[in-house]
């Protein structure tokens, strides 16, 4: 698990640009999203692991007790336990993905598709000579949907960090 956090994303880039051609994903937003609903990155596996150790034994043998088998256990309490967790893994998921200039380049290649990080960058053009106020003014609106985002998931964020890191 820490030898793959440790791998730098640039060391996978062409496997996967290879398997995302084969499956014909070059040039949609696909390659951008489908990998990270099914955690992808160590960090975020990491990081829940982390989060549904911490939990006490004792709910589970108590759940076992009362008549629970596995599944019915992880669907009424592990899954609603983990929340704060599984929120903060997908707001950092989104502003990670939000902001990834370099897989947006990789990946997408019509202008028609270009995601705002892409748009930002036709701000400035090879000259040198850029649109300072529309640039700022598309920077901030870039900027809203995470820091919404945040806002209304700010005690779930802060809630998975804190309890992700302490030992039970």
């Amino acid at each position: 698990m820490l030898m793959t956090l440790m791998l730098p994303f640039h060391v996978t880039v062409i496997p996967q640009y290879i398997m995302f051609n084969r499956f014909g994903w070059i040039n949609t937003y696909l390659p951008l999203t489908v990998p990270k609903f099914f955690a992808v990155e160590a960090f975020f596996v990491f990081l829940i692991v982390q989060f549904i150790r911490s939990l006490p034994k004792e709910l589970d043998q108590a759940a076992k007790i009362d008549g629970c088998g596995p599944i019915r256990m992880y669907g009424y309490l592990i899954v609603p336990l983990t929340l704060p967790a599984l929120i903060t893994t997908a707001i950092f998921t989104f502003i990670w993905t939000w902001n990834d200039f370099f897989s947006q380049l990789l990946y997408i290649s019509g202008i028609q598709l270009y995601t705002v990080a892409l748009g930002l960058r036709m701000f400035t053009d090879s000259s040198g000579e850029s649109s300072w106020g529309a640039l700022f003014a598309m920077s901030i609106l870039t900027l809203v949907p995470v820091f919404v985002m945040f806002i209304f998931a700010q005690r779930y964020l802060i809630e998975g960090i804190a309890a992700g890191g302490i030992k039970g």
